[in-house]
């Protein structure tokens, strides 16, 4: 299934490409904005506290490069600096996308995220499960011992339409191409397109990291 931004799920860079890091990539040079990056002709709303760096990443349930990207965007988060926040955000490029935006919000809201997060990507690239519409994804969630009810109430609650709605604000705002896409302190976006590879728009981030912390 296309993913409608421009027609781009970052499939042009990412297929093929490595996402494990490589020396080639760790030897690159310094990243330059323009080509490795872009900054923000507007600054983008942060939700982190202050004196804190917030780092987005931009997916859709159903990208499989979101879904490859996935185990190497963890093994980064789990290595950030104290004084960075990580935060997920789905897309939604046009209203089908809408229920897997609502899943995400819904699993937030149940404290289910480390749960069944990435089993959402293992049903749909891996088991090849439609989970496409809320009957699907609400019948797939019976099926992980998920209350249905409870679930059909958080998936349908204010809360969640709220968090839907501002997660588009945010890609908006950011100026999100495709994904997996990556945004940082408001300020700064990157994706695979610009970097050729994820692991190498990774570095990019840390390297934007750094520039935020400096006051640059």
């Amino acid at each position: 299934m296309p993913l409608k931004r421009r027609d781009f799920c970052a499939a042009a860079t990412l297929a093929g490409a490595a996402l494990t890091t490589t020396p080639l990539l760790a030897q690159a040079k310094v990243p330059q904005a323009g080509s490795d990056y872009a900054k923000l002709r507007k600054p983008a709303p942060v939700d982190a506290p202050a004196g804190k760096i917030e780092v987005i990443e931009f997916f859709w349930y159903s990208c499989p490069h979101c879904n490859a990207f996935e185990p190497v965007l963890n093994n980064w988060a789990q290595r950030l600096p104290k004084d960075v926040v990580f935060k997920r955000v789905p897309v939604a490029f046009q209203d089908s996308y809408l229920p897997q935006q609502r899943l995400f919000y819904a699993l937030e809201a149940m404290d289910l995220t480390t749960k069944l997060h990435e089993r959402v990507f293992a049903a749909i690239h891996v088991e090849r499960q439609n989970l496409s519409t809320e009957a699907a994804i609400t019948d797939w969630m019976a099926k992980q011992g998920v209350d249905k009810a409870l679930f059909t109430s958080h998936f349908n609650s204010f809360t969640t339409v709220a968090k839907a709605r501002r997660a588009s604000q945010l890609m908006n705002a950011y100026e999100v191409e495709g994904v997996p896409a990556l945004g940082v302190a408001g300020r700064f976006y990157t994706d695979g397109a610009m970097t050729k590879a994820m692991d190498r728009a990774l570095q990019v981030v840390d390297f934007l990291v750094a520039e935020v912390r400096a006051g640059r």
